[in-house]
């Protein structure tokens, strides 16, 4: 008995399979270049994340500003506290510039481009630290070492010609983790920024009264003015402080959300919102 040969598929069926394959792989392609396109649209944000080095060197420069209206014993106590800012500023600019990197390669990647990131990772190759008093914890540490190696690899070339899918898995955590250490450094200098605007406005409305009488009636009014400007400072900064909060939240909700279209991310994760400025006291002038 002959085995029996397998009947061809009818033309109809055949052209059938064939425009349905067709429109699946239309349909791919579709859903790949929507990926892509989200990616270089988080990409493209990079910019919003300038404000977190400007009110880094703020926070540096503090016992600068507020040296001229500390007593000689407030002085002392700063002095100290600015060692530590300065020692601790490198490494939070450090997480920023991991940060944008990992976005302006993620880009590159996205859009098909031949980039050359090489100084900008070479600059992430050193480690940074635990920082307690600003919240940094070995999470963060290891999350921006597991960046660098990540964008070290960049610099060999042998994962530019990878998919963005490759660089989301291998990043994705690490990247996390390091949005939340800026979110956690910004709410660090918020609350510097809440201690300086104690010390100065309390110097100010404890020491002018004092040249509120007719001989000293200029100084009095140029102290008022003084005043109403650091106030008004003051508030803009709370503001900007803000800002920069949702800017970096808006940043990992949006990478959260690339996870997710690629299988990466969990349904869900908590990002934490932006706290208003506060009226938290400060040290005694």
């Amino acid at each position: 008995m002959r085995a029996s040969l397998p009947v061809p598929a009818a033309p109809g069926r055949l052209l059938q399979r064939l425009f349905l394959l067709w429109v699946l792989a239309i349909l791919a392609g579709c859903a790949s270049q929507q990926r892509l396109t989200d990616v270089r649209a988080f990409a493209a944000k990079t910019p919003t994340l300038s404000s977190y080095t400007e009110l880094s060197q703020r926070y540096r420069d503090t016992w600068q500003r507020e040296q001229p209206y500390l007593t000689a014993a407030a002085d002392a106590r700063e002095k100290p506290i600015d060692a530590k800012r300065r020692d601790a500023y490198p490494d939070f600019i450090a997480i920023h510039h991991a940060v944008v990197t990992y976005m302006r390669a993620l880009g590159a990647l996205a859009g098909g481009e031949q980039f050359d990131l090489d100084d900008q990772i070479k600059a992430t190759a050193e480690g940074i630290k635990a920082w307690p008093d600003a919240g940094i914890t070995e999470r963060h540490v290891n999350a921006y070492a597991g960046l660098t190696r990540l964008l070290a690899r960049l610099v060999s070339g042998r994962a530019q010609d990878k998919a963005v899918d490759a660089m989301l898995r291998d990043g994705y955590e690490p990247m996390q983790a390091s949005l939340d250490a800026m979110s956690t450094v910004l709410r660090h200098y918020d609350k510097t920024h809440d201690n300086e605007r104690a010390i100065v406005l309390g110097m100010l409305d404890v020491e002018t009264p004092f040249a509120d009488n007719p001989r000293d009636r200029l100084l009095a009014v140029l102290a008022k003015a003084h005043r109403q400007d650091k106030a008004a400072e003051y508030r803009l900064l709370g503001l900007r402080h803000t800002a920069a909060v949702r800017h970096v939240n808006d940043i990992q909700a949006m990478h959260q959300a690339l996870g997710r279209e690629y299988g990466i991310a969990p349904a869900s994760v908590r990002v934490a919102s932006p706290a208003t400025p506060s009226a938290t006291a400060g040290a005694t002038p």
